[in-house]
């Protein structure tokens, strides 16, 4: 196994972020699904560099969040 950078590989796969003008990403944790020559399917992941383990332990747990939750930072009209 070889390390290398995944930036094209992001691209490639058509993923985008949701960003205003303005906004400056600091960190970032990606999990990829990857299918193997044998055809088997593992996780891989990859961070930013300085990236410590309690941040990454806190986006993956926000992101699982978000996922299950369908959370938007939109906000909601009181009815009341």
């Amino acid at each position: 196994m070889t390390t290398q950078k995944i930036g094209q590989l992001i691209d490639t796969l058509g993923v985008e972020a949701d960003l205003d003008e303005g906004d400056l990403p600091t960190d970032a944790f990606v999990i990829l699904k990857v299918v193997k020559a044998d055809g088997t399917v593992s996780l891989a992941n990859a961070r930013s560099e300085g990236l410590d383990w309690i941040t990454r332990l806190g986006m993956v747990t926000a992101a699982q969040a978000i996922e299950n939750s369908g959370y938007t930072d939109t906000p909601t009209t009181d009815t009341e």
